[in-house]
Protein backbone atom coordinates (compact mmCIF):
# COMPACT_ATOMS: atom_id res chain seq x y z
CA UNK A 1 0.00 0.00 0.00
CA UNK A 2 1.49 3.34 -1.09
CA UNK A 3 0.64 6.46 0.89
CA UNK A 4 -0.19 9.54 -1.20
CA UNK A 5 -1.91 11.58 1.48
CA UNK A 6 0.69 12.95 3.94
CA UNK A 7 -1.79 15.46 5.34
CA UNK A 8 -4.08 12.64 6.40
CA UNK A 9 -1.15 10.97 8.13
CA UNK A 10 -0.55 14.20 10.04
CA UNK A 11 -4.18 14.20 11.14
CA UNK A 12 -3.78 10.70 12.57
CA UNK A 13 -1.06 11.89 14.92
CA UNK A 14 -2.53 15.30 15.77
CA UNK A 15 -2.69 15.73 19.53
CA UNK A 16 -0.70 12.57 20.16
CA UNK A 17 1.84 14.50 22.21
CA UNK A 18 -0.79 15.60 24.76
CA UNK A 19 0.00 14.45 28.29
CA UNK A 20 -1.32 14.78 31.84
CA UNK A 21 0.85 16.75 34.26
CA UNK A 22 -0.11 15.91 37.85
CA UNK A 23 1.00 19.25 39.25
CA UNK A 24 -1.03 21.32 36.78
CA UNK A 25 -3.81 23.29 38.44
CA UNK A 26 -2.43 23.00 41.94
CA UNK A 27 -0.03 25.88 41.36
CA UNK A 28 -3.07 28.02 40.50
CA UNK A 29 -4.87 26.80 43.63
CA UNK A 30 -1.80 27.50 45.77
CA UNK A 31 -1.53 31.02 44.32
CA UNK A 32 -5.22 31.76 44.98
CA UNK A 33 -5.02 30.45 48.55
CA UNK A 34 -1.81 32.34 49.32
CA UNK A 35 -3.24 35.54 47.85
CA UNK A 36 -6.25 35.36 50.15
CA UNK A 37 -4.73 33.87 53.30
CA UNK A 38 -1.01 34.62 53.06
CA UNK A 39 -0.31 30.91 53.65
CA UNK A 40 1.02 28.20 51.35
CA UNK A 41 -0.54 24.86 50.53
CA UNK A 42 0.93 21.75 48.98
CA UNK A 43 -0.37 18.61 47.37
CA UNK A 44 0.92 15.23 48.53
CA UNK A 45 1.47 13.22 45.35
CA UNK A 46 3.61 10.33 46.56
CA UNK A 47 6.83 12.02 45.51
CA UNK A 48 10.15 12.47 47.36
CA UNK A 49 9.14 16.08 48.03
CA UNK A 50 6.40 14.79 50.34
CA UNK A 51 9.07 13.97 52.93
CA UNK A 52 9.91 17.67 53.04
CA UNK A 53 6.25 18.42 53.68
CA UNK A 54 6.25 16.01 56.63
CA UNK A 55 9.38 17.65 58.05
CA UNK A 56 7.70 21.03 57.73
CA UNK A 57 4.65 19.69 59.57
CA UNK A 58 6.85 18.49 62.42
CA UNK A 59 8.41 21.94 62.65
CA UNK A 60 4.98 23.62 62.72
CA UNK A 61 3.79 21.35 65.54
CA UNK A 62 7.03 21.49 67.55
CA UNK A 63 6.42 24.93 69.03
CA UNK A 64 3.33 26.55 70.44
CA UNK A 65 0.50 26.33 67.92
CA UNK A 66 -0.87 29.59 66.52
CA UNK A 67 -3.88 30.23 64.33
CA UNK A 68 -1.73 30.64 61.20
CA UNK A 69 0.23 27.49 61.98
CA UNK A 70 -2.96 25.49 62.50
CA UNK A 71 -4.28 26.69 59.13
CA UNK A 72 -1.02 25.82 57.39
CA UNK A 73 -1.03 22.34 58.93
CA UNK A 74 -4.59 21.80 57.70
CA UNK A 75 -3.76 23.04 54.19
CA UNK A 76 -0.88 20.57 54.03
CA UNK A 77 -2.34 17.62 55.89
CA UNK A 78 -6.16 17.62 55.93
CA UNK A 79 -7.15 14.28 54.27
CA UNK A 80 -10.43 15.58 52.87
CA UNK A 81 -8.68 18.59 51.37
CA UNK A 82 -5.96 16.40 49.88
CA UNK A 83 -8.73 14.31 48.30
CA UNK A 84 -10.28 17.49 46.91
CA UNK A 85 -6.94 18.36 45.30
CA UNK A 86 -7.17 15.10 43.37
CA UNK A 87 -10.24 16.46 41.57
CA UNK A 88 -7.80 18.61 39.62
CA UNK A 89 -6.20 15.46 38.27
CA UNK A 90 -9.59 14.16 37.16
CA UNK A 91 -10.52 17.46 35.55
CA UNK A 92 -7.15 17.74 33.82
CA UNK A 93 -7.51 14.23 32.43
CA UNK A 94 -10.89 15.23 30.98
CA UNK A 95 -9.33 18.35 29.47
CA UNK A 96 -6.54 16.33 27.84
CA UNK A 97 -9.06 13.80 26.58
CA UNK A 98 -11.13 16.55 25.00
CA UNK A 99 -8.07 17.68 23.03
CA UNK A 100 -7.45 14.26 21.52
CA UNK A 101 -8.87 13.03 18.26
CA UNK A 102 -10.61 9.68 18.20
CA UNK A 103 -8.36 6.87 17.12
CA UNK A 104 -8.46 5.89 13.45
CA UNK A 105 -10.02 2.57 12.62
CA UNK A 106 -8.17 -0.03 10.56
CA UNK A 107 -9.78 -2.96 8.80
CA UNK A 108 -8.54 -5.57 6.40
CA UNK A 109 -9.33 -8.90 4.93
CA UNK A 110 -7.44 -11.58 3.00
CA UNK A 111 -9.04 -14.20 0.80
CA UNK A 112 -7.18 -17.44 0.11
CA UNK A 113 -8.04 -19.60 -2.91
CA UNK A 114 -9.70 -22.92 -2.24
CA UNK A 115 -8.30 -24.41 -5.47
CA UNK A 116 -4.82 -24.55 -6.89
CA UNK A 117 -5.65 -22.28 -9.82
CA UNK A 118 -6.84 -19.32 -7.70
CA UNK A 119 -4.99 -16.24 -6.41
CA UNK A 120 -4.96 -14.55 -3.01
CA UNK A 121 -7.18 -11.48 -2.70
CA UNK A 122 -6.55 -8.74 -0.06
CA UNK A 123 -8.36 -5.61 1.07
CA UNK A 124 -7.27 -2.98 3.64
CA UNK A 125 -8.66 0.39 4.76
CA UNK A 126 -7.99 3.01 7.38
CA UNK A 127 -10.50 5.69 8.35
CA UNK A 128 -10.70 8.66 10.69
CA UNK A 129 -13.68 10.60 12.05
CA UNK A 130 -13.85 13.85 10.11
CA UNK A 131 -16.21 15.85 12.35
CA UNK A 132 -13.62 15.75 15.16
CA UNK A 133 -11.37 18.06 13.15
CA UNK A 134 -13.98 20.83 13.19
CA UNK A 135 -15.24 20.38 16.75
CA UNK A 136 -11.81 19.93 18.34
CA UNK A 137 -11.18 23.67 19.10
CA UNK A 138 -14.59 24.15 20.71
CA UNK A 139 -14.31 20.91 22.68
CA UNK A 140 -10.93 21.99 23.98
CA UNK A 141 -12.34 25.37 24.96
CA UNK A 142 -15.22 23.79 26.89
CA UNK A 143 -12.86 21.39 28.67
CA UNK A 144 -10.44 24.18 29.55
CA UNK A 145 -13.25 26.27 31.04
CA UNK A 146 -14.35 23.24 33.04
CA UNK A 147 -10.81 22.80 34.35
CA UNK A 148 -10.64 26.48 35.37
CA UNK A 149 -14.01 26.18 37.13
CA UNK A 150 -12.83 23.06 38.97
CA UNK A 151 -9.64 24.85 39.99
CA UNK A 152 -11.68 27.69 41.48
CA UNK A 153 -13.92 25.24 43.34
CA UNK A 154 -10.93 23.43 44.83
CA UNK A 155 -9.39 26.72 45.95
CA UNK A 156 -12.75 27.69 47.49
CA UNK A 157 -12.78 24.44 49.49
CA UNK A 158 -9.32 25.29 50.79
CA UNK A 159 -10.61 28.68 51.96
CA UNK A 160 -13.63 27.04 53.61
CA UNK A 161 -11.25 24.74 55.50
CA UNK A 162 -9.14 27.76 56.47
CA UNK A 163 -12.15 29.52 57.99
CA UNK A 164 -13.24 26.39 59.87
CA UNK A 165 -9.75 25.90 61.30
CA UNK A 166 -9.59 29.50 62.51
CA UNK A 167 -13.01 29.21 64.12
CA UNK A 168 -12.11 25.95 65.86
CA UNK A 169 -8.76 27.35 66.98
CA UNK A 170 -10.61 30.29 68.53
CA UNK A 171 -12.93 27.83 70.26
CA UNK A 172 -9.94 25.99 71.75
CA UNK A 173 -8.46 29.27 72.96
CA UNK A 174 -11.71 30.28 74.63
CA UNK A 175 -12.22 26.82 76.16
CA UNK A 176 -8.72 26.85 77.63
CA UNK A 177 -9.34 30.19 79.32
CA UNK A 178 -12.76 29.06 80.56
CA UNK A 179 -11.20 25.93 82.06
CA UNK A 180 -8.55 28.05 83.76
CA UNK A 181 -11.30 30.30 85.13
CA UNK A 182 -13.30 27.30 86.36
CA UNK A 183 -10.22 25.95 88.13
CA UNK A 184 -9.78 29.26 89.90
CA UNK A 185 -13.44 29.17 90.92
CA UNK A 186 -12.98 25.62 92.20
CA UNK A 187 -10.02 26.72 94.32
CA UNK A 188 -12.07 29.59 95.72
CA UNK A 189 -15.06 27.34 96.40
CA UNK A 190 -12.83 24.77 98.06
CA UNK A 191 -11.30 27.43 100.31
CA UNK A 192 -14.73 28.81 101.16
CA UNK A 193 -16.11 25.35 101.95
CA UNK A 194 -13.12 24.58 104.15
CA UNK A 195 -13.56 27.87 106.00
CA UNK A 196 -17.28 27.19 106.45
CA UNK A 197 -16.48 23.74 107.86
CA UNK A 198 -14.06 25.25 110.40
CA UNK A 199 -16.59 27.93 111.29
CA UNK A 200 -19.26 25.30 111.74
CA UNK A 201 -16.93 23.35 114.03
CA UNK A 202 -16.48 26.54 116.04
CA UNK A 203 -20.23 26.95 116.13
CA UNK A 204 -20.32 30.25 114.25
CA UNK A 205 -22.31 29.30 111.12
CA UNK A 206 -25.46 27.35 110.55
CA UNK A 207 -25.87 24.03 108.83
CA UNK A 208 -27.51 25.94 105.97
CA UNK A 209 -24.44 28.11 105.44
CA UNK A 210 -22.14 25.09 105.47
CA UNK A 211 -24.38 23.15 103.09
CA UNK A 212 -24.55 26.16 100.77
CA UNK A 213 -20.73 26.32 100.53
CA UNK A 214 -20.42 22.59 100.04
CA UNK A 215 -23.07 22.65 97.30
CA UNK A 216 -21.22 25.50 95.61
CA UNK A 217 -18.01 23.45 95.74
CA UNK A 218 -19.68 20.44 94.10
CA UNK A 219 -21.28 22.69 91.49
CA UNK A 220 -17.85 24.15 90.70
CA UNK A 221 -16.46 20.62 90.23
CA UNK A 222 -19.27 19.72 87.84
CA UNK A 223 -18.89 22.92 85.82
CA UNK A 224 -15.12 22.36 85.58
CA UNK A 225 -15.67 18.81 84.33
CA UNK A 226 -18.15 20.08 81.74
CA UNK A 227 -15.75 22.75 80.47
CA UNK A 228 -12.84 20.30 80.40
CA UNK A 229 -14.91 17.97 78.22
CA UNK A 230 -15.82 20.86 75.90
CA UNK A 231 -12.11 21.74 75.63
CA UNK A 232 -11.22 18.14 74.81
CA UNK A 233 -13.92 18.00 72.11
CA UNK A 234 -12.73 21.29 70.60
CA UNK A 235 -9.14 20.00 70.48
CA UNK A 236 -10.28 16.81 68.76
CA UNK A 237 -12.24 18.82 66.20
CA UNK A 238 -9.08 20.78 65.46
CA UNK A 239 -7.09 17.53 65.24
CA UNK A 240 -9.51 16.25 62.61
CA UNK A 241 -9.23 19.44 60.61
CA UNK A 242 -5.43 19.26 60.75
CA UNK A 243 -5.39 15.54 59.96
CA UNK A 244 -3.41 14.65 63.08
CA UNK A 245 -3.21 11.41 65.03
CA UNK A 246 -0.74 9.60 67.29
CA UNK A 247 1.96 11.67 69.01
CA UNK A 248 1.14 14.68 66.84
CA UNK A 249 -2.04 15.41 68.81
CA UNK A 250 0.07 16.46 71.79
CA UNK A 251 0.47 20.00 70.45
CA UNK A 252 0.35 22.91 72.87
CA UNK A 253 -1.46 26.20 72.63
CA UNK A 254 -0.16 29.04 74.80
CA UNK A 255 -1.60 32.00 72.92
CA UNK A 256 -4.60 33.47 74.73
CA UNK A 257 -7.76 34.60 73.01
CA UNK A 258 -7.01 38.11 71.70
CA UNK A 259 -9.19 40.96 72.85
CA UNK A 260 -11.49 42.76 70.47
CA UNK A 261 -9.53 45.43 68.52
CA UNK A 262 -9.64 49.00 69.74
CA UNK A 263 -11.21 50.11 66.45
CA UNK A 264 -12.77 48.43 63.45
CA UNK A 265 -12.02 49.02 59.81
CA UNK A 266 -15.05 50.06 57.78
CA UNK A 267 -17.13 47.07 56.77
CA UNK A 268 -18.96 48.87 53.96
CA UNK A 269 -19.02 47.56 50.39
CA UNK A 270 -18.35 43.99 51.55
CA UNK A 271 -21.18 42.74 49.37
CA UNK A 272 -19.47 44.08 46.26
CA UNK A 273 -16.18 42.58 47.43
CA UNK A 274 -17.81 39.18 47.88
CA UNK A 275 -19.34 39.19 44.38
CA UNK A 276 -16.02 40.21 42.89
CA UNK A 277 -13.66 37.80 44.61
CA UNK A 278 -15.69 34.81 45.87
CA UNK A 279 -14.16 31.79 44.13
CA UNK A 280 -17.33 29.68 44.20
CA UNK A 281 -19.24 32.48 42.49
CA UNK A 282 -16.52 32.80 39.86
CA UNK A 283 -16.62 29.02 39.37
CA UNK A 284 -20.41 29.11 38.93
CA UNK A 285 -20.03 31.95 36.43
CA UNK A 286 -17.54 29.94 34.38
CA UNK A 287 -19.68 26.81 34.69
CA UNK A 288 -22.63 28.64 33.13
CA UNK A 289 -20.38 29.91 30.34
CA UNK A 290 -18.98 26.48 29.49
CA UNK A 291 -22.47 24.97 29.46
CA UNK A 292 -23.45 27.60 26.89
CA UNK A 293 -20.41 26.69 24.78
CA UNK A 294 -21.26 23.00 25.07
CA UNK A 295 -24.80 23.83 23.96
CA UNK A 296 -23.46 25.73 20.94
CA UNK A 297 -21.26 22.77 20.06
CA UNK A 298 -24.22 20.39 20.16
CA UNK A 299 -26.35 22.75 18.08
CA UNK A 300 -23.67 23.24 15.44
CA UNK A 301 -23.31 19.50 14.86
CA UNK A 302 -26.94 18.43 15.20
CA UNK A 303 -27.30 17.76 11.45
CA UNK A 304 -23.97 16.01 11.15
CA UNK A 305 -23.77 12.40 12.13
CA UNK A 306 -20.62 10.38 12.11
CA UNK A 307 -18.41 11.29 9.14
CA UNK A 308 -15.38 9.13 8.48
CA UNK A 309 -12.81 9.64 5.73
CA UNK A 310 -9.97 7.31 4.96
CA UNK A 311 -7.95 5.33 2.46
CA UNK A 312 -8.85 1.99 1.01
CA UNK A 313 -6.70 -0.44 -0.93
CA UNK A 314 -7.97 -3.50 -2.74
CA UNK A 315 -6.49 -6.14 -4.95
CA UNK A 316 -8.61 -8.48 -7.01
CA UNK A 317 -7.51 -12.03 -7.61
CA UNK A 318 -6.48 -11.37 -11.21
CA UNK A 319 -6.31 -7.61 -11.25
CA UNK A 320 -4.09 -4.73 -10.17
CA UNK A 321 -3.96 -3.21 -6.65
CA UNK A 322 -6.37 -0.31 -6.29
CA UNK A 323 -5.96 2.63 -3.90
CA UNK A 324 -8.48 5.34 -3.22
CA UNK A 325 -10.31 7.47 -0.65
CA UNK A 326 -13.33 6.33 1.36
CA UNK A 327 -16.23 8.24 2.87
CA UNK A 328 -18.70 6.99 5.44
CA UNK A 329 -21.68 9.10 6.49
CA UNK A 330 -24.14 8.65 9.31
CA UNK A 331 -27.53 9.96 8.24
CA UNK A 332 -29.09 11.99 11.09
CA UNK A 333 -32.63 10.98 10.30
CA UNK A 334 -33.87 9.92 13.72
CA UNK A 335 -31.28 11.21 16.18
CA UNK A 336 -30.51 14.88 15.59
CA UNK A 337 -29.16 15.36 19.12
CA UNK A 338 -32.45 16.89 20.20
CA UNK A 339 -32.28 15.08 23.55
CA UNK A 340 -28.69 16.20 24.17
CA UNK A 341 -29.55 19.77 23.22
CA UNK A 342 -32.59 19.80 25.52
CA UNK A 343 -30.47 18.44 28.34
CA UNK A 344 -27.76 21.07 27.84
CA UNK A 345 -30.37 23.83 27.66
CA UNK A 346 -31.78 22.70 31.01
CA UNK A 347 -28.29 22.42 32.53
CA UNK A 348 -27.44 25.92 31.28
CA UNK A 349 -30.58 27.33 32.90
CA UNK A 350 -29.65 25.45 36.08
CA UNK A 351 -26.20 27.01 35.94
CA UNK A 352 -27.64 30.50 35.55
CA UNK A 353 -30.04 29.93 38.44
CA UNK A 354 -27.22 28.55 40.56
CA UNK A 355 -25.13 31.64 39.86
CA UNK A 356 -28.05 33.89 40.82
CA UNK A 357 -28.67 31.88 43.99
CA UNK A 358 -25.02 32.10 45.04
CA UNK A 359 -24.91 35.83 44.41
CA UNK A 360 -28.13 36.55 46.32
CA UNK A 361 -27.14 34.29 49.22
CA UNK A 362 -23.63 35.75 49.37
CA UNK A 363 -24.95 39.29 49.72
CA UNK A 364 -27.44 38.24 52.41
CA UNK A 365 -24.89 36.16 54.34
CA UNK A 366 -22.37 39.01 54.27
CA UNK A 367 -24.96 41.46 55.62
CA UNK A 368 -25.94 39.03 58.39
CA UNK A 369 -22.33 38.27 59.35
CA UNK A 370 -21.43 41.96 59.32
CA UNK A 371 -24.36 42.77 61.63
CA UNK A 372 -23.40 39.91 63.93
CA UNK A 373 -19.77 41.08 64.01
CA UNK A 374 -20.76 44.64 64.96
CA UNK A 375 -23.15 43.39 67.66
CA UNK A 376 -20.59 41.02 69.18
CA UNK A 377 -17.97 43.76 69.14
CA UNK A 378 -20.31 46.11 71.01
CA UNK A 379 -21.19 43.36 73.50
CA UNK A 380 -17.54 42.54 74.18
CA UNK A 381 -16.71 46.21 74.68
CA UNK A 382 -19.69 46.63 77.01
CA UNK A 383 -18.63 43.66 79.10
CA UNK A 384 -15.01 44.85 79.19
CA UNK A 385 -15.64 48.50 80.01
CA UNK A 386 -18.84 48.40 82.08
CA UNK A 387 -20.07 45.00 83.26
CA UNK A 388 -16.78 43.49 84.47
CA UNK A 389 -15.70 46.60 86.43
CA UNK A 390 -19.15 46.74 88.03
CA UNK A 391 -18.98 43.06 88.98
CA UNK A 392 -15.53 43.61 90.47
CA UNK A 393 -16.88 46.52 92.51
CA UNK A 394 -19.83 44.41 93.71
CA UNK A 395 -17.50 41.63 94.88
CA UNK A 396 -15.21 44.09 96.65
CA UNK A 397 -18.10 45.79 98.45
CA UNK A 398 -19.70 42.45 99.31
CA UNK A 399 -16.39 41.25 100.73
CA UNK A 400 -16.06 44.44 102.80
CA UNK A 401 -19.59 44.10 104.18
CA UNK A 402 -19.07 40.40 104.87
CA UNK A 403 -15.90 41.18 106.80
CA UNK A 404 -17.91 43.73 108.79
CA UNK A 405 -20.59 41.04 109.36
CA UNK A 406 -23.19 43.17 107.58
CA UNK A 407 -24.12 40.40 105.10
CA UNK A 408 -23.98 36.64 105.22
CA UNK A 409 -21.72 34.26 103.35
CA UNK A 410 -24.40 33.24 100.77
CA UNK A 411 -24.67 36.84 99.57
CA UNK A 412 -20.90 37.01 99.04
CA UNK A 413 -21.02 33.66 97.27
CA UNK A 414 -23.71 34.93 94.88
CA UNK A 415 -21.66 38.03 94.10
CA UNK A 416 -18.60 35.91 93.28
CA UNK A 417 -20.62 33.51 91.12
CA UNK A 418 -22.18 36.36 89.13
CA UNK A 419 -18.73 37.84 88.57
CA UNK A 420 -17.50 34.52 87.19
CA UNK A 421 -20.53 34.22 84.91
CA UNK A 422 -19.89 37.76 83.64
CA UNK A 423 -16.32 36.77 82.79
CA UNK A 424 -17.58 33.64 81.08
CA UNK A 425 -20.04 35.65 78.98
CA UNK A 426 -17.27 38.11 78.10
CA UNK A 427 -14.94 35.35 76.91
CA UNK A 428 -17.74 33.80 74.86
CA UNK A 429 -18.53 37.17 73.25
CA UNK A 430 -14.86 37.63 72.30
CA UNK A 431 -14.71 34.06 70.99
CA UNK A 432 -17.84 34.57 68.90
CA UNK A 433 -16.43 37.85 67.55
CA UNK A 434 -13.28 36.22 66.18
CA UNK A 435 -15.23 33.22 64.94
CA UNK A 436 -17.65 35.49 63.08
CA UNK A 437 -14.74 37.47 61.67
CA UNK A 438 -13.23 34.27 60.26
CA UNK A 439 -16.61 33.36 58.78
CA UNK A 440 -16.96 36.83 57.25
CA UNK A 441 -13.56 36.40 55.59
CA UNK A 442 -14.85 33.17 54.07
CA UNK A 443 -18.01 34.89 52.89
CA UNK A 444 -16.11 37.67 51.11
CA UNK A 445 -13.56 35.24 49.67
CA UNK A 446 -10.47 36.70 51.32
CA UNK A 447 -8.99 38.55 54.24
CA UNK A 448 -10.77 41.57 55.64
CA UNK A 449 -8.90 44.85 55.98
CA UNK A 450 -6.75 44.66 59.09
CA UNK A 451 -8.23 46.17 62.21
CA UNK A 452 -6.26 48.22 64.70
CA UNK A 453 -4.11 46.35 67.18
CA UNK A 454 -5.83 45.26 70.40
CA UNK A 455 -5.08 47.07 73.67
CA UNK A 456 -1.64 46.40 75.09
CA UNK A 457 -2.96 45.55 78.52
CA UNK A 458 -6.28 44.82 80.22
CA UNK A 459 -7.57 47.68 82.38
CA UNK A 460 -7.18 46.94 86.08
CA UNK A 461 -10.91 47.33 86.65
CA UNK A 462 -11.61 44.36 84.37
CA UNK A 463 -9.13 41.85 85.77
CA UNK A 464 -10.41 38.32 86.42
CA UNK A 465 -11.80 37.43 89.82
CA UNK A 466 -9.17 36.35 92.36
CA UNK A 467 -8.58 32.66 92.84
CA UNK A 468 -9.41 32.78 96.53
CA UNK A 469 -11.35 35.83 97.68
CA UNK A 470 -10.12 37.13 101.00
CA UNK A 471 -12.37 35.70 103.66
CA UNK A 472 -12.10 36.45 107.39
CA UNK A 473 -10.25 33.91 109.51
CA UNK A 474 -12.26 31.39 111.40
CA UNK A 475 -13.35 33.01 114.66
CA UNK A 476 -12.99 31.39 118.03
CA UNK A 477 -15.81 29.12 119.18
CA UNK A 478 -18.73 30.83 120.87
CA UNK A 479 -21.43 29.49 123.08
CA UNK A 480 -24.26 30.54 120.76
CA UNK A 481 -26.58 27.78 119.70
CA UNK A 482 -27.49 27.42 116.03
CA UNK A 483 -30.29 25.42 114.60
CA UNK A 484 -29.30 22.18 112.95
Amino acid sequence: MHWKYPCLLAVFFLGGCASVRKERGHSEVAALVEERTGLKTRWNQGTPEDAQVQQHLEALLAGALTSDRAVEVALLNNPALQGTYEELGVSQADMVQAGLLTNPSFSGSVGFPLSSDGNTESEFSIAQSFVDLFTLPLRKRVAKEQFIADTLRVAHEALVTTAEVRQTFTEVQARQQLVALRREVLLAADAAADLAARQRTAGNVTVLALATEQAALEQARLELAQDELALFEAREHLNRLMGLFGPRVQWTLTEKLPEVPASETSLERLETLAIRQRLDIDAARKQASLLWNALELARSTRFFGRVEVGVHTHRDANGPRLLGPTLSLELPIFDQRQALIARLEAQHRQGENRLTELSVNARSEVRAARARLVTLRNMAERYHKVVLPLRATIVEESQRQYNAMQIGLPVLLIARREQVEAWRAYLEAVRDYWSTRADLERLVGGRLPKAAAPPAATPPAATPPPTTPPLPPSPEPTHEHHAH
